[in-house]
């Protein structure tokens, strides 16, 4: 059967360590330009607070899961699931950054089992500006021995674990060598 293609970006699945997934917040940095969608891969930046990551950076902090602020117009205190350069001097972003938390998401072409614990970075920045859901997948093309994410098994979603067929949901981890918190060299 034929996988539901459905990208839903990074959906935090479960913890390596057994313990409670959590977000932290952090500022975004600089009024970063660019949305940021709940699913989205984040990275620290050196000045302080987040920014969107893109494929191949090697300072990824975790997955974005929502804004909140006072909105500059209303003065009401506003949770957003997505960010838009905002011009709050209040804003703090969710971020599950836990180096130990397990993903779930779906790769962009067709990825089979024996890809696991292979490294794939991801691809899109896209997202809905009416739900906040991101858009990012898996790059599946970029499978080898470098890449942001490992992947650690094959979702057990019926409707997306069929391997033989694109857009296979997997679940992956943030590679160490590419997580702010495991880094072994100086940021």
């Amino acid at each position: 059967m034929a996988n539901q293609d459905a990208a839903f970006g990074f959906r935090p699945a479960r913890s390596l360590t057994g313990g409670q997934i959590r977000t932290e917040e952090y500022a975004i940095a600089n009024n970063a330009s660019g949305s940021i969608f709940t699913g989205q891969i984040v990275e620290a930046v050196a000045g302080g607070g987040i920014e969107p990551a893109a494929a191949g950076d090697t300072q990824q902090l975790g997955v974005f899961s929502g804004v909140f602020y006072t909105d500059p117009t209303t003065g009401k205190p506003t949770w957003r699931a997505f960010y838009s350069q905002v011009a709050a001097a209040d804003i703090v972003a969710s971020v599950v950054a836990d180096p130990y938390v397990v993903f779930e998401a779906q790769h962009d072409g067709t990825g089979t089992a024996a890809m696991n614990n292979s490294d794939f970075d991801f691809t899109g920045v896209a997202g809905s500006t009416i739900s906040g859901q991101s858009t990012s997948e898996i790059d599946t093309s970029s499978t080898g021995t470098t890449g942001g994410l490992k992947q650690i098994g094959i979702s057990k979603d019926p409707s997306n674990n069929d391997t033989a067929t694109a857009n296979a949901n997997a679940y992956v981890v943030i590679n160490t060598g590419e997580h702010v918190f495991k880094l072994t060299t100086g940021v």
